[in-house]
């Protein structure tokens, strides 16, 4: 899975022969390495949005940009609430870049926030299981001293 520019949020369109290139449910399953009932998933939530033919669908270069932003935005801890306004004001104006990445510079800050706290929280569970395993050890250690002075 290469990175390219124009998939980033910073970029502009693909090129217009890029456009063109349209993907089977199969093809962008294997290249995203997903089920093609995620990336159905994903179009039942509104994220992607293929051409019908009959039963069949055909996914175009948006779909594909977009089912990257959403795996990526997965993997950084995104709801799919989130993931899908990024996507929506991008797409909502052709200024749409500006106020998206505002909104995605608030929403990494949120989630910067919310590890924050995770780690703090981590941490001092770990101090109470070092403060219980200390203690623990305190006993069973008077335990043996206790058998082996009888």
């Amino acid at each position: 899975m290469n990175d390219s520019p124009q998939d980033s949020m910073l970029s502009d369109a693909p090129s217009p022969e890029k456009q063109r290139r349209t993907y089977s449910i199969g093809e962008l399953a294997r290249l995203f390495e997903v089920t093609p009932r995620t990336i159905r998933f994903y179009e039942q939530e509104g994220l992607l949005e293929p051409e019908r033919r009959g039963q069949t669908r055909i996914y175009h270069e948006k779909d594909r940009v977009r089912l990257k932003l959403t795996l990526r935005g997965k993997r950084l801890g995104f709801s799919l609430a989130e993931i899908r306004e990024v996507i929506e004001l991008y797409d909502a104006m052709p200024d749409g870049n500006a106020r998206q990445l505002q909104r995605l510079l608030e929403i990494l800050a949120e989630k910067r926030a919310d590890m924050e706290r995770q780690l703090e929280d981590i941490r001092l569970m770990q101090r109470e299981l070092d403060d219980v395993e200390a203690r623990c050890q305190e006993v069973l250690d008077n335990l043996q001293h206790q058998g082996s002075a009888k």
